[in-house]
């Protein structure tokens, strides 16, 4: 058989292999006139319905977008409307003062600052390792069977589900006298109520972490097992930083709602309005404050309340601007 002298020379050319070889990839795949014409045959002109509900369902979705920044735009407004006759009353010593008393009309927020800090950093130092340490353990497909592991991740979201109200009462009558057998606490304090906390953003920080591992790819953990890596060197190192924005997310999500809980921690805390370094002590936060004192306030106590909700606003505006931050300096690395 007589070979070609063209393609002879090519096979001990490899530039020239090179080039054959694009010439015939190029040659496959791509599509001729006819084949061009019967694609745009074969394509289905859409109806004038479904182009109309496509159109409809673009500009509802812009709308009602553009209404949820409108409605946060707004009631932050009334907020500082209703707040402004506090804030040229106090000003800044508002955030400094310790004392609230209606009589004498002197209000500050101190000590509900104070404790809504720390109750939401005590409740976060439980509740990120534990839920971390389900997520992983509810992630790896060896450690429960399929259906076991099903019910345990739905047993962890149903905890999302329980009213905060029904966490009080348990707090009260289980918590409270639990601790009063083992810990100085005599009463409602912050370590009840922050406890209470802890258990009440864990299953956001355990279902949120799960699905970021859940969806860190295979062959990351893979590949890592394949050059010597034991399990928890993968997990720790490969899987953990991979899922890291998701996770990150998921605790500032819980971080949001530590700050902003009212009426399982207005029923431990103990509602007083000093600043107590003692954990067993009673303390208050921005939101008992705010459910404790609305009910019976009235001129400018109304402005004092509306101007410490401003303050809370604020904070779990900037935990969010914070948490978006580190989340996109993550998702760089």
């Amino acid at each position: 058989m007589r070979i070609n002298p063209y393609l002879k020379s090519s096979l001990t050319d490899p530039d020239r292999v090179e080039k054959v070889e694009i010439h015939s990839h190029l040659k496959i795949f791509m599509p001729t006139k006819d084949h061009h014409d019967n694609s745009e045959a074969g394509i289905k002109k859409r109806s004038a319905l479904e182009r109309n509900l496509d159109f409809s369902f673009y500009w509802a979705a812009k709308i009602f977008a553009f209404a949820i920044a409108g409605v946060l735009i707004w009631i932050t407004v009334q907020v500082l409307i209703k707040a402004t006759p506090a804030i040229q009353e106090f000003g800044i010593g508002f955030l400094t003062n310790s004392s609230w008393n209606p009589v004498k009309s002197d209000y500050g927020v101190l000590p509900a600052i104070y404790g809504t800090l720390v109750s939401s950093a005590i409740a976060l130092s439980i509740s990120v390792p534990i839920g971390l340490g389900i997520a992983i353990f509810l992630s790896e497909d060896d450690y429960l069977p399929p259906a076991i592991q099903r019910i345990v991740v739905f047993l962890v979201e149903l905890l999302a589900a329980i009213p905060s109200v029904v966490y009080g009462l348990w707090g009260i009558f289980v918590l409270i006298p639990f601790l009063k057998k083992i810990t100085p606490l005599r009463g409602p304090g912050m370590l009840p109520a922050a406890l209470i906390l802890s258990v009440m953003i864990l299953p956001t920080i355990a279902v949120i972490s799960r699905d970021a591992i859940m969806n860190v790819p295979k062959g990351l953990r893979q590949a890592a097992i394949g050059v010597g890596a034991t399990r928890w060197e993968a997990i720790i190192q490969i899987v953990l930083p991979a899922a890291s924005s998701g996770i990150i997310g998921g605790i500032m999500l819980a971080l949001g709602r530590a700050l902003g809980e009212t009426m399982a921690v207005t029923m431990l805390i103990g509602n007083a309005n000093k600043v107590d370094t003692s954990v067993f002590a009673p303390s208050n936060t921005v939101s008992s404050l705010l459910a404790n004192q609305f009910a019976e306030a009235s001129g400018l106590q109304i402005s004092a309340l509306m101007y410490a909700a401003l303050i809370l606003f604020a904070i779990t505006l900037i935990v969010n601007v914070l948490a978006q931050f580190l989340i996109v300096k993550l998702q760089k690395i």
